[in-house]
């Protein structure tokens, strides 16, 4: 004999169908296609062309995008005052005889 009751099994019932979004609905995602020219700097470029993320998310979604290419933008913009630049010239030779 067994304390366990069987559990009843679930009836067949209609199956949830996803509505159907409509298609020109205006609150949906749309893709700006705002044309850019490349900058020069691929660091830039590739953070600029992370903006082209927001064309599928609904607003809500954009804040981080835009926060993710401010940081990378502005790592990019420190990195180049970072670099060395060229050598300072010499000092003028000065006769202490």
């Amino acid at each position: 004999m067994s304390d366990s009751v069987p559990e009843p099994e679930a009836a067949p019932g209609p199956e949830a169908v996803p509505e159907a979004e409509p298609a020109d609905d205006p609150a949906a995602p749309a893709p700006l296609n705002v044309d850019r020219a490349p900058s020069g700097n691929a660091d830039v470029d590739a953070q600029l062309g992370r903006l082209a993320d927001t064309d599928h998310l609904a607003t809500d979604g954009h804040v981080e995008v835009y926060e993710d290419v401010h940081r990378g933008l502005r790592d990019a913009l420190t990195a180049l005052d970072a670099r060395p630049g060229p050598p300072a010239p010499p000092a003028p030779y000065t006769n202490r005889s």
